[in-house]
């Protein structure tokens, strides 16, 4: 097909050094694509979930969301991590359209994309065998919802992009972003109410009607930003209709949602499973924590050099003390072994000395190999291998609530939303005091004390506008740290282009939206 070769040619570009020369085809049998019939439609579809496990690697969406915000950087350090500044360039804004991130990228998105179509084919076409009990309907939607989660992704990272429905399409054009938005928002609507509503092992990691209504309150949620029209009641609708279902509770302990082996978590709507052994992908150790830590939880993997996904101190700062996710998100301190006696040290600048995590950073570009705090908030548990076996909670129950008090503060009713913010505050806080906020802080400007940092130092305040809403900003910032969505938030709230942080400044209002890597516009000549 030749969609498939034009949304993959990187590729196949990045894989061409270990292939064989000869290029002639080899025909290994002669079952094809249109002769094979699946027996088994759970199998059949599992490719479509498969796919998102690419998505968390340290050169893909997961730090591309988070080192492009103010939340999160990746510089430099004595061990190494410069890797020709494709991290450094994802902080500063001035990327391009070679990062291999966004190669990466394109790439997840789009064989989602093929994957999905192919599938809503052959379901349609009776390709796939259905057991009795099986319903062909709610499959063929789960695929949609599959397929407008995949598009929501390109919607959010890419703006205009190619808008493919199917399996052999020539080369399409670019379809303008909120007509994108109006394909995802309609393929939702049509699906939910064929999907399952079942909460349960067989549905868990899978689109049921409840991750689908959390799909499109997100899309509602950013709508103006992806289409230029606000649609916030449409979005409490969706978010009121899952509170409703009595489905999905808040965890009394903020970790449950990271331990390992998380899936009884009564909080998580929609997660992406890992497996050490059978599912791997998810390794956020290797790329934020130092190589000695891995004596901290006797893991069968040594980090990388000295790690470099961190904190960035500002962001760090706009926590209260007192606030429990401030330590179940980030690693922080002297650092010991297992036995928690034996004192970790440094292997570069520090060699030699006790390893010990500082919060604040001279900038964003380089720094000692033990500034910053490290990341803390998914579980590794001791022995841990390369691969983690803790799901990603893409979405949870506190984002719905949170949701809901957002769309509630911009429609007027700011006292409803303080209630919502404080039982998802209630949790963080024994000072049941402390764990309260009003209007006025989520009304307010937000903690964050924006600005270019040297020498750990600020030394220009650069935009001091007040941010709208500011407080609950910050409290989406502290709920939801290390999850993929704060470039998202800080988007939709107007800093992204605006503030400067650490070493970033900003670099235009293009910068909302990630260019189509080179190497799709080479395959590709209907694009630009």
């Amino acid at each position: 097909m030749k969609i498939l070769k034009y949304i993959l040619m990187s590729s196949l570009f990045l894989s061409l050094g270990s292939c064989d020369t000869d290029l002639n085809e080899v025909v290994y049998s002669d079952i094809t694509e249109d002769s094979y019939s699946y027996t088994d439609a759970n199998a059949a579809i599992g490719i479509v979930y498969a796919n998102m496990r690419s998505l968390f690697g340290h050169t893909n969406f997961y730090m591309v969301q988070e080192t492009t915000s103010d939340e999160i950087v990746m510089p430099a350090n004595p061990s190494g991590w410069d890797d020709g500044g494709i991290f450094k360039t994802l902080h500063l804004h001035t990327w391009n359209s070679e990062n291999p991130q966004l190669i990466n990228m394109w790439n997840v998105f789009y064989r989602g994309v093929i994957n999905s179509n192919r599938l809503i084919s052959q379901l349609e076409n009776d390709q796939i065998q259905l057991k009795s009990d099986q319903n062909k309907s709610q499959y063929i939607s789960e695929m949609r919802a599959a397929r407008a989660f995949f598009y929501w992704l390109i919607c959010d990272n890419f703006g205009d992009a190619p808008l493919v429905t199917n399996p052999s399409t020539d080369l399409p054009q670019k379809t303008a972003r909120k007509d994108i938005f109006k394909f995802i928002e309609k393929e939702l609507k049509e699906s939910i109410p064929q999907l399952s509503e079942e909460k349960s092992s067989k549905t868990y990691g899978r689109f049921n009607k409840w991750a689908a209504k959390t799909l499109l309150a997100n899309l509602y949620l950013n709508a103006e930003v992806y289409s230029g029209e606000n649609r916030w009641s449409d979005c409490l609708k969706e978010v009121n209709e899952i509170i409703a279902s009595n489905k999905f509770s808040l965890e009394s302990s903020y970790k449950n949602n990271f331990i390992t082996n998380n899936e009884n978590s009564k909080e998580i709507v929609f997660a992406i499973p890992f497996d050490e052994n059978k599912a791997g992908g998810f390794f956020v150790q290797q790329f934020s924590w130092h190589a000695a830590l891995r004596d901290k939880r006797a893991t069968q993997s040594t980090p990388w050099g000295s790690g470099s996904a961190m904190g960035v101190s500002q962001f760090i700062d706009t926590y209260d003390p007192s606030d429990k996710r401030l330590e179940d998100s980030w690693l922080m301190g002297q650092q010991y072994a297992l036995n928690g006696t034996t004192v970790l040290k440094g292997s570069y600048d520090k060699a030699g000395q006790p390893l010990i995590f500082t919060k604040d950073l001279p900038d964003g570009l380089f720094t000692g190999e033990s500034e910053g705090y490290r990341q803390n908030k998914f579980e590794v548990k001791v022995g841990a291998r390369f691969d983690l076996s803790n799901d990603f909670p893409f979405f949870r129950y506190a984002q719905v609530l949170l949701i809901k008090a957002e769309c509630l503060l911009r429609l007027g009713q700011s006292a409803e939303a303080v209630k919502l913010v404080n039982q998802v505050r209630a949790r963080n806080f024994s000072d049941e005091a402390k764990a309260k906020v009003t209007e006025e802080n989520l009304l307010g400007n937000s903690k964050y004390q924006y600005g270019l940092i040297k020498d750990y130092k600020l030394v220009d305040k650069g935009n001091t506008e007040v941010i709208k809403y500011g407080g609950l900003l910050d409290e989406l910032g502290w709920e939801f740290a290390w999850e993929a969505q704060r470039r998202r938030d800080i988007i939709r709230y107007g800093v992204f282009t605006k503030k400067s942080w650490l070493s970033h400044k900003p670099q235009g209002n293009d910068r909302i939206t990630f260019m189509i890597p080179q190497a799709a516009v080479d395959a590709n000549p209907n694009l630009k």
